[in-house]
């Protein structure tokens, strides 16, 4: 069997469990509530691992409560070929961010079992902790902990706004494991995650697979223009330091630094914190976050260094003071060749609509990518929405890409003869 088989997955059967497990924290509008480490994230955990054992895997938890289920192989002391993404949602969550990831390795499994399919290496299928970080930051804490991009004490010992700890968080629910949460503990053979675009663009280029050749670096800043207040009648124009002023300017120029970079830059002004936000006083301090990225890291750092300047003269300009804080740095991630590779030929040989993309988000599979050979399957949703109640995803389209999924998975796992 090569990547030419006609194996297929059951895409009735993928779509019954992905709206299954959204009726776990379903939200009135369709969409889905399920926050890392709540009661409701137990029950998807429960429901996956049952549905896991069900389809002949072994299950496993890390210390930072990653679940690992586990086919086995012809070879099981090959490193496993890995797939995977979230179930913990933002607030007002969809049914298909993460889950589908998640769903999609389970009928990967499910399907090579009715094949009676046996790989040569293993398989595993991957559900990553607090991916959203809307309860607890570092955001994708789990492979990033798996990964060593930051250490498990440090992410154990973050507290939501309650005052609960992860790892409470984690022993409340009975998924503090045991297992080490370390890629160098349990080294990974190839990573392969599917998820919804989470854009516009395959949708607007009528295409239903997107082979994602990297992801966008990142590089987030707060902002902070000092001013002075002052009365807003009897304070001449040319003698005000107004900080919003002199923060609207910045808005206008971090959209053209993005602009400048094309295709691939982004530029965001997302927050502003405006004080003392009243409507007849001139605003002395505004603060604001900046959000720049960028698909190569020279250009990253030429956008970081115009910000820089900009701030500066902005702040010259309107007599206010200015400081600029990096918050967060994510270097671009190119993904691995020959998987990206596969994905393609993959896609080609069922004979589907294809483009190369760039992941303008965040996923787990890039900080994977800094531990094993890793690569990224998009599928269009409606509008491009995600991270919204009515997220939403065609089941044609969610099959063709876990038909993808499965070829690349058994391109690198082999299949035993």
């Amino acid at each position: 069997m090569n990547s030419q088989t006609p194996l297929r997955i059951n895409g009735e059967r993928l779509w019954n469990s992905l709206m299954e497990l959204a009726k776990l924290g379903a939200t009135e509008k369709g969409g889905v509530c399920r926050i890392a480490l709540t009661d409701l994230d137990r029950q998807g955990r429960d429901l996956f691992t049952r549905w896991a054992r069900e389809a002949g895997c072994e299950v496993r938890v890390d210390q930072i409560g990653n679940i690992f289920a586990r086919r086995a192989g012809r070879d099981n002391a090959l490193p496993p070929v890995v797939t995977g993404s979230h179930i913990d949602t933002q607030p007002t969550g969809g049914k298909f961010d993460g889950n589908y990831g998640v769903l999609a390795g389970l009928e990967v499994i499910r399907s090579l079992n009715d094949a009676n399919v046996v790989t040569e290496a293993p398989l595993e299928i991957a559900v990553w902790t607090n991916e959203e970080g809307s309860r607890f930051v570092p955001v994708m804490m789990g492979s990033g902990v798996f990964a060593d991009a930051f250490t498990l004490e440090h992410a154990l010992a973050q507290r939501d706004n309650d005052g609960i700890s992860v790892a409470e968080a984690l022993a409340s629910i009975g998924y503090a494991g045991a297992t080490p949460a370390s890629a160098a503990a349990s080294p990974v053979g190839a990573y392969f995650e599917a998820h919804i675009e989470q854009g516009p663009v395959l949708e607007a280029n009528e295409r239903v697979i997107g082979v994602v050749e990297g992801a966008l670096g990142q590089r987030w800043y707060d902002v902070v223009l000092q001013g002075m207040e002052a009365h807003a009648g009897p304070t001449p124009m040319e003698l005000r330091k107004d900080a919003l002023l002199a923060a609207s300017e910045l808005v206008i120029e971090v959209n053209r630094i993005a602009l400048a970079h094309a295709p691939h830059g982004r530029g965001t002004v997302g927050w502003i914190e405006n004080y003392p936000n009243s409507r007849n006083v001139i605003p002395g301090r505004v603060k604001l976050s900046v959000d720049l990225r960028a698909a190569d890291d020279v250009v990253l750092s030429a956008m970081d260094a115009e910000l820089k300047a900009l701030v500066q003269r902005i702040a010259v300009k309107g007599k206010v003071e200015a400081t600029v804080e990096q918050v967060v740095y994510f270097p671009p991630q190119p993904f691995t060749p020959t998987l990206v590779s596969a994905v393609r030929e993959a896609a080609k040989a069922q004979g589907m609509t294809w483009m190369n993309v760039i992941s303008g988000a965040g996923h787990d599979a890039v900080y994977l990518a800094r531990v094993c050979p890793a690569a990224m399957i998009f599928v269009p949703c409606l509008d491009g929405i995600s991270h919204n109640e009515i997220e939403d995803a065609q089941p044609g389209h969610l099959e063709a890409g876990c038909n993808v999924l499965l070829q690349a998975m058994l391109q690198s796992a082999g299949v035993a003869a």
